[in-house]
């Protein structure tokens, strides 16, 4: 009974350990999973920051000049901010990740080697203890069978002793005598075998319960306590790091909302009115609205002939083929020729060209300014060399000095050709009291000298920066007032209107108000105060056929012109 009881004992024992071994082991591998899922969830963080920083640099304005005309817009600056706030907030979740590496993975990584250490220590205890108590044991039941088996010795010594006894009679010999005493001898040796056994028994069981109480009621009791406690620190840490693992994001918030609100205070701050109003100044032409259309009297016979009238040269152009009026749609055809234009920017209007001059002359400035910076830090260098040779040659210096004055002197002599070709432009500006004197002189020429077309002209879109025409900016441009407009630069179809067609008459004559290059094909060049013959009038589309002389002729800008039609012919003078 003794030997089951103990046996189920200590079967339990193993059971209980083996069930905790278990249990840990589940415990480490769940911490191992945990940091596992957070290591993860840092290579998120890093590749999202990664990919945010990459769409940020890609969205990054490039550096050209169109940079500079983008800067001007409150959309453009407003987007650019939100980019470097993007940017910024990339930043926020690189700091998420390195703050998950460090204070959570390095940490239990640590801390899982502890874990298998302590835990290998205390089941090594305990398989210990329960060898130890199982050893002694055995030791007990040893001495048990050996006393056992002494006990049953001495007694069967004993019973023969005694048979031995009552056998002997008087007549017997002196050897029966001696057999009789030896098996006494022998009886009490073996009870003196038994009694010795019995003491070793006796005491090896006192010293077994004690290993045994303190083995079941101390060692393993602490070695399970460790245990607990082992499992109490892992879960603790645990929660520690599922704690910390919150914080790590909550750290960076208050930084995060300043991106936020970074991005929400640029998109605040877009400005529709100073936008548009940004885009009005820069295409704006400074071309002069036309001046007032006047009666014309169809009550009066006009007795034109179908050479002298321009209504016969209208009526003329419906009646052609269609093929001959392509021409006509030359302000839609794209413009193939574009280019950086000459030097002084004669290519633009006169609001353009004079933003443009202005700008060169400001870029010109800062180039001078810099230079003469250098020409002074070299000259105090100078000037340090010749008080103290032993620093450097003073002759070393003068190439570079003499470089820099060829420089400055060149720039000098750019900035003095821009700011005469400014003072030119603005000098033919025209100011609102020029506009109104000239309206009130076309007034007195006896309804004979009018704008040309001028119903047209309200339709026709105005020259853009880059010298081609666009419709767009028709309803801003013209009601900007200036004196140099700008021919196209795209090529009118204009050589099928001189195809199979008779000299025509004139019917008026022009004065040149611009110089024009007339580079296009059907198109004339013309110098600033020419005279010229009128053989058609501006069709609406923004171009007056002139002549020279028999043999040339062509196409001018009617902007370009002053018209005067003569008194049997209609017609307008065109004045943009």
């Amino acid at each position: 009974m003794v030997e089951e009881r103990m046996g189920d004992c200590w079967s339990h024992t193993k059971d209980q350990f083996d069930n905790l071994e278990k249990h840990t082991q589940w415990g480490i591998e769940f911490v191992e999973k945990y940091t596992k899922f957070v290591k993860e969830r840092s290579e998120i963080e890093t590749n999202y920051a990664k990919q945010i920083r990459n769409l940020s640099k890609k969205y990054q304005p490039k550096k050209n000049s169109r940079e500079e005309e983008e800067s001007k817009f409150t959309f453009c600056r407003a987007f650019l901010t939100t980019l470097n706030e993007l940017n910024d907030y990339a930043g926020q979740h690189e700091v998420i990740s390195e703050n998950l590496t460090s204070q959570i993975i390095t940490e239990l990584s640590r801390y899982l080697q502890e874990l298998k250490s302590e835990r290998k220590a205390h089941f090594h205890d305990g398989r210990k203890a329960q060898q130890h108590v199982e050893s002694s044991w055995k030791q007990l039941e040893s001495c048990k069978r050996r006393f056992e088996r002494d006990c049953k010795e001495a007694d069967r010594a004993q019973q023969y002793f005694e048979r031995m006894d009552a056998d002997i009679n008087v007549t017997k010999a002196d050897v029966e005598k001696r057999s009789s005493l030896k098996a006494r001898q022998q009886a009490q040796m073996r009870h003196q075998m038994a009694a010795d056994s019995k003491s070793d028994y006796s005491s090896y069981l006192q010293k077994f319960n004690q290993e045994q109480n303190d083995h079941y009621y101390t060692i393993i009791p602490n070695i399970f306590q460790k245990l607990q406690d082992m499992e109490e620190k892992r879960i603790e840490r645990l929660g520690v790091c599922m704690k910390t693992f919150a914080d790590v994001d909550r750290q960076v918030l208050p930084i995060v909302g300043k991106c936020l609100d970074g991005m929400t205070k640029s998109a605040d701050s877009i400005e529709p009115k100073t936008d548009s109003q940004q885009v009005v100044e820069s295409y704006k032409s400074g071309f002069e609205p036309p001046g007032e259309v006047e009666f014309e009297d169809y009550s009066q016979a006009m007795k034109r002939t179908a050479s002298e009238t321009s209504l016969s040269n209208t009526k003329e152009a419906k009646e052609r083929p269609a093929g001959k009026s392509k021409g006509k749609l030359w302000p839609f055809i794209k413009n193939k020729n574009k280019g950086s234009g000459p030097e002084d920017f004669s290519h633009l209007p006169p609001e353009q060209r004079r933003k443009k001059l202005q700008g060169k002359i400001d870029e010109l400035n800062k180039d001078i300014q810099k230079e003469m910076d250098q020409r002074d830090a070299l000259t105090k260098m100078k000037d340090v060399y010749v008080k103290n040779p032993q620093m450097g040659d003073p002759a070393s210096v003068d190439p570079r000095l003499s470089e820099i004055g060829q420089n400055i002197e060149k720039l000098q002599f750019e900035l003095q050709k821009f700011e005469g070709w400014l003072a030119e432009v603005e000098e033919r500006m025209p100011s609102k009291s020029d506009t109104h004197r000239r309206s009130g002189i076309f007034e007195t020429q006896n309804n004979t000298t009018v704008s040309n077309n001028c119903a047209q002209d309200r339709e026709r879109p105005l020259s853009s920066p880059d010298g081609s025409y666009t419709e767009e900016q028709n309803s801003e441009t013209q009601v900007k007032v200036s004196t140099h407009p700008v021919p196209t630069t795209s090529t009118p179809e204009f050589d099928d209107e001189f195809d199979d067609e008779e000299t025509l008459p004139t019917i008026g004559t022009c004065k040149a108000l611009y110089p024009f290059e007339g580079h296009n094909e059907g198109t004339i060049a013309v110098t600033e105060g020419e005279l010229l013959y009128v053989i058609e009038e501006d069709k609406g589309d923004g171009w007056t056929r002139v002549r020279r002389n028999e043999d040339e002729e062509g196409y001018v800008p009617s902007s370009y012109v002053e018209v005067f039609l003569e008194t049997n012919a209609k017609g307008a003078m065109t004045y943009i």
